[in-house]
């Protein structure tokens, strides 16, 4: 449970504060690869200052696998809604490693999930912000899981012969101008926050539909940077269509 509290803990900074996040892909030929959200959350640890150091908690290297973690709450996830125990099945593909250090101000995650067909973690991100659904307030009936709420959004990714391509849609109106308003109260937090796409391609791109992104020596990697106050508040800004060459 100290694990999950942790985590919890760690999760919810990183959603309420300045954060940089990255979105890195790792595509084979046959369309198997890795997919991994990290983020490096040393700057928020030195935000917290000493207040981090007299929590005593011990220094954390570990990986948790959220498969495993989801069958020992099973009973506690069994009495949430079907909408909300679906929400937390999104987490199932996904491991996540854990790094945090008070005393050195160190704290690193890395969301990850291996797949045959990248399209079998799409909403990667939905699927870490469910995470915080297993932190102690998740079972005890006091308030709702943050996890547990439906999400606003949704991101699908395809990956066919020479075609890649990244698609966001919003698909609780209602809900996702609830989640803007939420935002005014947190713009000057998030407002040097980045959220970066870091796609490795099995062959040279050809056409891009990002305008601004870059490119590795080879041609294989592509990098497309955006602000994530402005990709909370419209995240088609990451739609990206790839063409690879032959």
């Amino acid at each position: 449970m100290k694990k999950a509290n942790l985590l919890f803990l760690t999760l919810l900074g990183v959603l309420t504060l300045s954060c940089n996040f990255t979105e890195e892909i790792f595509l084979e030929e046959d369309g198997s690869g890795k997919l991994s959200i990290n983020f490096d959350g040393s700057e928020l640890m030195q935000m917290a200052g000493e207040e981090m150091t007299k929590s005593n908690e011990k220094p954390v290297d570990s990986i948790i696998s959220f498969k495993k973690l989801l069958e020992e709450k099973k009973d506690s996830i069994a009495q949430l809604s079907p909408e909300e125990q679906e929400n937390l099945k999104r987490l199932e593909p996904f491991n996540m490693h854990m790094v945090m250090n008070p005393e050195a101000k160190e704290m690193k995650f890395d969301l990850f999930s291996e797949f045959k067909n990248v399209s079998e973690v799409n909403d990667a991100f939905n699927a870490f912000q469910g995470a915080s659904a297993l932190g102690p307030n998740g079972n005890q009936g006091q308030q709702p899981p943050i996890g547990s709420q439906e999400p606003a959004t949704e991101v699908s990714y395809s990956f066919k012969g020479r075609k890649f391509s990244r698609k966001a849609k919003i698909i609780d109106e209602e809900l996702f101008k609830q989640s803007v308003d939420s935002l005014q109260g947190a713009e000057m937090f998030l407002s040097g926050s980045t959220y970066t796409l870091k796609y490795h391609f099995p062959k040279r791109v050809k056409s891009a539909s990002a305008e601004e992104a870059t490119f590795s020596a080879d041609g294989k990697t592509l990098i497309y940077e955006v602000s994530f106050l402005d990709l909370l508040k419209d995240p088609s800004i990451l739609d990206l269509e790839v063409e690879l060459e032959k």
